[in-house]
């Protein structure tokens, strides 16, 4: 039985132009983020983009429980081809592929995350940002904060959309905790690990310890313009 509907799933996968692959992507990106509390059942999504079609996780469901035939499928028109109902979010998703897009980014998945520190910095309104680290700086320059857009909107890009354009690849959103892109989705949830392991770093240090010890301005210039060179290569 378990063999007929895989080979079924497989056919109907097959005429519709869905790609396994993509889907076991988005799983793999899910289950991965879920067991390190970077999303929960109710909080978080998680996108990639192949051949016009966006592939999303559901609405409502726990990230490390989902199956291939959980994840929806949408194509360009908002025609759901594939799996169960797709997240509210998924306007914030395809807006951010279009205006990466847009801009020469060559970007296939994104993550949005309500990951602990990166979403306190959110709610409080900061940008993460230091000149003592060297590793955030080459990378990532700053992690801005968007102004608040409400939820399952336009607006959520909208105020988000200027950072993007300039090529930030994580954003923070008002409130809402972040977005982040990648050339592919596992790419996106590389750079949430990598920022919200960073955030708390400058959490500790910034707000709990009462200060960095930052590098010389000459230093700060100079990762700086590593980051614009790193920013660059990422163009199509």
């Amino acid at each position: 039985m378990g063999v007929n509907m895989n080979e079924e799933m497989k056919a109907k996968m097959k005429e519709s132009g869905i790609s396994e692959e993509v889907l076991n992507q988005v799983l793999f990106v899910a289950k991965r983020m879920d067991d390190k509390g970077l999303v929960n059942s109710f909080a978080g999504n998680i996108s990639a983009k192949a051949d016009g079609k966006i592939y999303i996780t559901p609405t409502g469901q726990n990230k490390g429980l989902l199956t291939s035939e959980k994840i929806a499928v949408v194509k360009s028109d908002g025609e759901r081809i594939w799996g169960m109902k797709e997240t509210s979010e998924i306007i914030m998703h395809s807006m951010a592929y279009d205006i990466c897009e847009a801009n020469g980014w060559d970007v296939g998945g994104v993550v949005h995350s309500h990951s602990k520190v990166l979403t306190a910095f959110s709610m409080a309104g900061l940008d993460v940002e230091t000149e003592a680290l060297p590793e955030m700086m080459g990378n990532f320059h700053k992690i801005p904060c968007a102004p608040y857009g409400a939820p399952g909107t336009k607006f959520i890009m909208t105020m988000a959309e200027p950072y993007f354009a300039d090529g930030y690849r994580i954003v923070l959103l008002g409130n809402h905790g972040s977005l982040a892109v990648g050339k592919t989705v596992e790419d996106a949830m590389n750079v949430v690990e990598a920022c919200e392991s960073i955030a708390e770093q400058i959490l500790i240090t910034k707000y709990l310890l009462g200060g960095e010890n930052s590098l010389d301005d000459d230093e700060v210039a100079r990762f700086f313009e590593i980051y614009k060179v790193n920013r660059e290569n990422r163009k199509l």
